[in-house]
């Protein structure tokens, strides 16, 4: 798998949801089953992470109510 290592260290926000987002974006794109896939030569995961670490994608926390 080739992981965007100089983007993940230039990436100056939470890590932990950055690796979140990643995962459930891959996922996302496995399901919908994204062009994007068969476009590029990287694997899903990494495809995802460039996304989430070049904010292609945005991501964000939910505050659930207690």
């Amino acid at each position: 798998m080739i992981f965007p290592l100089e983007q993940l260290v230039k990436f100056s926000e939470n890590i932990y949801e950055a690796t979140v987002a990643s995962s459930r974006r891959a996922y996302q794109m496995a399901m919908i089953k994204d062009k994007a896939i068969e476009e590029n030569e990287d694997k899903v995961v990494s495809l995802a992470a460039k996304q989430v670490f070049t904010k292609q994608v945005k991501f964000g926390r939910i505050e659930s109510k207690k």
